[in-house]
């Protein structure tokens, strides 16, 4: 079995107090520590035999210090006093330096977290390599032999990983979060008609227990890979598009970098000054939660110890939030959500529906099951992208396509959403059902 070699709460926090005080020493009038320290490896198994084996070992100690409003940083991977010591008075140079921001500086005391739920999300997988192998081994073995026409593999692979993060400032807050997040995965390749298309399936959680079996792992991939067969190419048309559920989790994710503080601030969004206004039908709610047990974006502080909150960042379709840290917050004269660092699961509204009753919905059109390329302009909203899916007629799958493009424009396509299907992905911190939008354009042939 692995044995773990994190660093221990008391250990990283014996480091934080020193650089607080060592920062303090020198002149600093604030001044912060993240520390993060994570191992796991993976097993990756390609036709019955090992392929790579990859361990992992990373730390990283960022250091920042504030004279007034001038900011000093520093990095490093090595947790020896002597060394951070060296960083600290880099750090505090380099601040000498610097211009003033009036921006800059840590959260104001008030907005700091002084509590915090259990939130399950540290389930070590004390496993062997050897016995990664064997289950990777496993999953690819069952999907190479659920049908004849899957006839080579890309591999299986198996990963597991834990770390112990800790953020403290100088106002006197400390805290730290322990997680684990283990995956299987794999991909094939098939082949009919001197034709090939290869696809995958995998599964993710911080409780290996919740992990979905190989079989279902191998299963869902071969269907997927199969059903790519013999594609075609079609027309270039203005049609109903359906992003399947894990497909749409990227248009979600456009939408959230679109609010996101740097991009607002910066105006290099299509949703400057958007607040308040409707983006969405009022069926849609969007709504942030960092409390879910096990959740993979689950926390009880964001990066900068802020404390974070569930609410609804779009609710009956119009935006009630935005994604600000300490420093956009201020810089678009508002408060901090306590996104430093990111959104914590993000849960979609979603109807009744499943993927199959949404098609019947939809009678003609487009499946997006696939997208290629990062054609989204956040600046305009303009959306263009390579994808491959499948064409509908009479409320049913007639073939599958490739080599063909979407385009329309975000605020179209948000506006656009039709209904949100009751298949919801939760393989990751976007949970959303697969998405039929109205209209778009589908440039083929």
């Amino acid at each position: 079995m692995t044995k773990s070699n994190l660093p221990s709460q008391e250990q990283l926090q014996e480091v934080a107090e020193h650089v607080l005080n060592q920062a303090k020493k020198r002149g600093a009038s604030s001044a912060e520590i993240a520390v993060s320290s994570g191992q796991g490896f993976s097993a990756t198994v390609r036709l019955g035999e090992p392929e790579t084996i990859e361990h992992e070992q990373d730390q990283a100690i960022d250091i920042t210090v504030y004279f007034g409003q001038k900011k000093g940083s520093a990095t490093t991977t090595d947790l020896n006093l002597n060394m951070i010591d060296k960083l600290v008075e880099k750090a505090c140079v380099m601040a000498q330096y610097t211009l003033e921001d009036d921006c800059a500086g840590l959260p104001e005391p008030s907005a700091l977290a002084t509590e915090w739920p259990d939130l399950d999300l540290y389930h070590p997988w004390g496993l062997s390599v050897e016995e990664a192998v064997q289950q990777a081994k496993a999953c690819e073995s069952i999907a190479l032999a659920y049908d004849p026409r899957i006839n080579n593999s890309e591999g299986a692979t198996l990963e597991t990983y834990q770390a112990i993060h800790l953020y403290a400032n100088s106002h006197g807050f400390i805290g730290s979060v322990k997680g684990s997040r283990h995956g299987l995965s794999v991909s094939l390749i098939a082949e009919e008609n001197k034709q090939m298309q290869h696809d995958y399936s995998y599964s993710s959680a911080r409780d290996y227990k919740d992990l979905w079996s190989a079989e279902k792992i191998a299963k869902d991939a071969v269907e997927r890979t199969i059903r790519r067969l013999n594609p075609r190419k079609i027309k270039t048309c203005e049609v109903p598009v359906i992003f399947t559920a894990d497909v749409a989790t990227s248009l979600v994710s456009s939408f959230l970098s679109a609010i996101s503080g740097g991009s607002l601030y910066r105006e290099a969004s299509f949703l400057v000054r958007s607040l308040d206004t409707q983006l969405f039908p009022e069926f849609v709610t969007i709504t942030e939660n960092p409390y879910i047990l096990k959740g993979l974006g689950s926390t009880p502080f964001d990066g900068e110890g802020v404390k974070v909150d569930q609410r609804d960042i779009i609710k009956q379709g119009i935006l009630r939030g935005y994604l600000l840290s300490t420093y956009s917050a201020r810089k678009l004269k508002m408060k901090s959500t306590g996104n430093a660092g990111g959104v914590h699961n993000i849960l979609v509204s979603s109807g009744n529906k499943d993927l199959a009753a949404l098609i019947k919905t939809m009678e003609k059109g487009l499946v997006v099951t696939d997208v290629i390329g990062q054609g989204v302009n956040l600046v305009t909203g303009d959306y263009s992208r390579g994808a491959s899916g499948f064409w509908v007629e009479h409320g049913e799958i007639q073939f599958p396509v490739e080599e063909i493009t979407i385009a329309s424009n975000l605020k179209e396509m948000f506006q656009g959403i039709v209904e949100i299907g009751a298949d919801v992905e939760k393989r990751g911190k976007i949970q959303v059902g697969s998405i039929l939008i109205d209209r778009m354009t589908v440039a083929g042939n």
